[in-house]
């Protein structure tokens, strides 16, 4: 009789401890899955504003090429992500920046939150911050795009953009670990280098 209420208690104990590994291996897997979310990519989208009016001064709009230019901008953006799409939106406090990321905002119901080109270090890190695992879209200039791009941990030889070239978008995917991809496509009107002469 004593053998058999041993029997079952060690059964039951088996059981018990089966039972709690199975709790802890779940709770660990829960923990990871949540971490691992939580620490997801970041995606970046460089772009320069578009083709700026030979009038305006310091702070020229957009000429209509430009607003043709953000016309095609804003359709290839909307389908970026087919969840979710943009989260965010940042500019430059100038014209022709404002007037690129404007319509793109308008259509995802966002504000274009602006920075100051002359300290991207400090936004570049606040978009790392505030925005880990989402997708933001930064509207730059030909001189600033190649180095935040840079600054965040692209790719380092990221090319000089012309002052006459417009049709670039940079998309960053930044992991929580891992190193960042760089990927250049374009769009538009396509930028035709001129030919040097002789």
């Amino acid at each position: 009789m004593r053998t058999d209420q041993q029997k079952l208690d060690r059964r039951r104990r088996r059981r018990r401890r089966r039972i709690q590994i199975i709790i802890i291996y779940t709770a660990i897997a829960i923990g990871l899955a949540w971490f691992f979310e939580s620490q997801a990519t970041t995606t970046i989208i460089f772009v320069r504003h578009a083709e700026k009016a030979e009038t305006g001064g310091d702070d020229p709009p957009l000429s209509e090429a430009g607003e043709r230019r953000v016309e095609e901008l804003t359709r290839q953006l909307l389908a970026v992500d087919v969840r979710a799409g943009i989260d965010a939106v940042y500019s430059t406090p100038y014209q022709r920046t404002q007037q690129t990321a404007q319509p793109i905002a308008d259509e995802l119901n966002l504000p274009v939150n602006t920075y100051d080109a002359s300290d991207t270090e400090d936004f570049l890190e606040e978009i790392l911050r505030e925005h880990k695992g989402q997708i933001v879209l930064v509207v730059g200039h030909s001189n600033t795009v190649p180095a935040m791009i840079a600054d965040v941990g692209g790719h380092q030889d990221v090319p000089d953009i012309a002052e006459d070239e417009y049709d670039n978008i940079y998309i960053l995917a930044i992991p929580w670990f891992g190193k960042t991809k760089t990927i250049r496509m374009r769009f538009g009107e396509p930028y035709v280098p001129a030919v040097a002469q002789d």
